[in-house]
């Protein structure tokens, strides 16, 4: 079994067939999946659908695209959505420094706040870092060690190098691996994947956004997952059983769904 730990399937690409779209996953081997929110509006959509099946759990987080749309009263309901049982996470949140489409003080700020409420809540970060690694870091080192260690929280969609994962791992945040790690020019992202500790190793799509190699210029789904499995295990030199295995158990230990299902 397969774990997509991140995609949009309450996106409106998604609308015609989104019942399609989940059993073509689970038909793949997807065993669960977590709908990641962007905004409240998102955020309310991942929730009310991760509430219609027991294999899909959703986050609840204000993308730093997004970060200048900050207000107490959606903080507020971010939190109280947040404790819904079927949400497994607070995000995505984070810092975006290439596309700017917030300034980075807001995008600080955003980020900043939602840090506060995950601590709070004890439910792990879903983090969105774009040319904004030691910013990102920055914040993060300014969090009680014990809760990354405890907790743990995610770098979605990595797109560092070797020497970024490490630092990560080490401050007890995982790395996720997205379709992008299929690309042919992306060698020092595979080096990442072959050698990050294999007990900080997820696996995403990002859908609709991010198709690996083969699909590429289509809209991206959760069944396209196993062709990143493929290639991360490929690139480990390990079997896809093994790594589907692994990043199962690191999935089920960091967003805790065993829990949610008892």
């Amino acid at each position: 079994m397969l774990i997509d730990t991140h995609c949009h399937i309450a996106h409106p690409e998604f609308h015609a067939d989104c019942e399609d779209v989940i059993r073509r996953a689970i038909d793949s081997g997807i065993g669960k999946m977590i709908v990641v929110g962007t905004d409240l509006l998102s955020s309310q959509k991942a929730v009310a659908l991760s509430e219609k099946y027991p294999f899909l759990f959703a986050t609840v987080g204000l993308h730093p695209h997004d970060a200048e749309r900050l207000t107490t009263a959606l903080l507020s309901e971010l939190e109280t959505l947040s404790h819904h049982p079927k949400v497994v996470g607070i995000g995505e949140t984070g810092l975006d420094f290439y596309y700017n489409h917030a300034s980075h003080e807001s995008q600080l700020e955003a980020f900043s706040a939602q840090i506060t409420i995950a601590v709070k809540r004890r439910l792990p970060l879903v983090i969105h870092t774009r040319e904004a690694w030691d910013a990102s870091f920055q914040c993060l080192e300014k969090v009680d060690p014990r809760y990354l260690k405890d907790v743990g929280s995610v770098f979605h969609c990595f797109t560092g190098n070797h020497e970024i994962a490490t630092r990560a791992v080490q401050m007890g945040l995982s790395i996720s691996f997205s379709g992008i790690v299929t690309f042919p020019k992306t060698a020092s992202l595979q080096e990442a994947a072959s050698l990050v500790d294999a007990r900080f190793l997820l696996l995403e799509t990002d859908a609709p956004f991010l198709s690996p190699q083969g699909y590429r210029g289509k809209r991206n789904e959760p069944a396209f997952l196993t062709v990143t499995a493929e290639k991360v295990a490929a690139l480990r030199g390990c079997s896809v059983e093994m790594l589907a295995a692994t990043t199962t158990q690191n999935a089920n230990r960091i967003f805790k769904f065993g829990h949610l299902l008892s």
